[in-house]
């Protein structure tokens, strides 16, 4: 999706990120977790915790941010990398929200933006969709949004799979025996069959 922009960004910025990010370890919003890179400042990801009330409830979204050559002059772009039933989340997970576009402004930090993505899990914004289908079904069939966002919810966002997936971008962490892979794979497939019978 992309690569380091260190090299490209000054030291000032550089010393400006890592002060941010580190004190977004130390002290982040409510219901989002930072993933560091100590070898890439830039590379920056979250785990944002679907809110309450809404169809994304217990589920863990893993979305990173995707800083230009010319940030903080140009806002970040914003991508979920879980898969997410949102109008304002295109098929490959870009995030459109008004932060991350003519609203920017280069005073607001990687924390403003990750508020402002966490509340539009609360609240999107169907007249900006990326995603035609989930906009038109929010705007005229509520109820149908809702159980399709839940769905993918429950399919994707599990706070085990997102932990899992994490693991596995991952070099360091071990990877599963052979044996264990087959038979979680067995299991799902199972599982599909009797969706299906359904």
């Amino acid at each position: 999706m992309s690569t380091s922009n260190v090299e490209n960004l000054s030291p000032q910025i550089i010393r400006m990120l890592t002060r941010e990010v580190s004190d977004l370890v130390t002290d982040a919003p409510e219901g989002i977790r930072i993933i560091t890179n100590e070898e890439d400042i830039t590379d920056i990801q979250a785990v944002i915790d679907g809110p309450a009330g809404t169809p994304y409830a217990g589920g863990s979204f893993h979305m990173k941010l995707v800083l230009g050559k010319s940030f903080p002059a140009e806002p970040p772009r914003g991508f979920f990398i879980t898969k997410i039933f949102h109008p304002n989340v295109s098929g490959n997970g870009e995030i459109c929200v008004n932060a991350l576009k003519k609203d920017w402004d280069p005073k607001l930090g990687i924390k403003h933006v990750l508020l402002v993505i966490k509340c539009l899990l609360i609240n999107p914004n169907p007249e900006s969709a990326l995603n035609e289908e989930a906009g038109k079904l929010l705007l005229e069939q509520y109820e149908d949004f809702c159980s399709r966002a839940k769905l993918h919810t429950e399919i994707h966002a599990r706070p085990s799979k997102i932990k899992k997936d994490m693991q596995l971008d991952d070099p360091t962490q071990s990877k599963k025996p052979a044996l264990e892979i087959k038979s979680t794979t067995k299991r799902k497939n199972d599982k599909k069959k009797q969706l299906k019978r359904l």
